[in-house]
């Protein structure tokens, strides 16, 4: 998985996407419900790291698969959005099993 470009992209990207929801779900309700601070201070900062990560992952895969720029905008859009970056890699997979079993000409 993590010898492609795109491999390397779905891995960022469910690392992000799982990052991201565990601020959301985890770590504020902790900050605001159970004072504690420090969960969104540790998990931001990974989530922040893998938001950079995700973004140069996303640059490789857009330049190696030649993606248009509507398909790199609309997965950069689906960082911003919660459970976002699940349904993208859903949708990669079933891209790539496609293509794969398609005969050759």
């Amino acid at each position: 998985m993590l010898k492609t470009p795109l491999g390397r992209f779905r891995a960022v990207a469910l690392a992000e996407g799982l990052s991201f929801v565990v601020l959301l779900f985890i770590a504020m309700p902790l900050k605001y419900g159970a004072g504690m601070p420090l969960a969104v201070k540790y998990v931001g900062w990974a989530h922040g790291l893998l938001f950079v990560l995700y973004l140069f992952a996303l640059m490789e895969a857009a330049i190696a698969c030649r993606w248009s720029l509507v398909r790199a905008v609309g997965a950069f859009i689906a960082s911003l959005v919660p459970f976002g970056t699940f349904v993208l890699d859903a949708r990669l997979r079933r891209e790539e099993q496609a293509t794969s079993i398609q005969p050759a000409p």
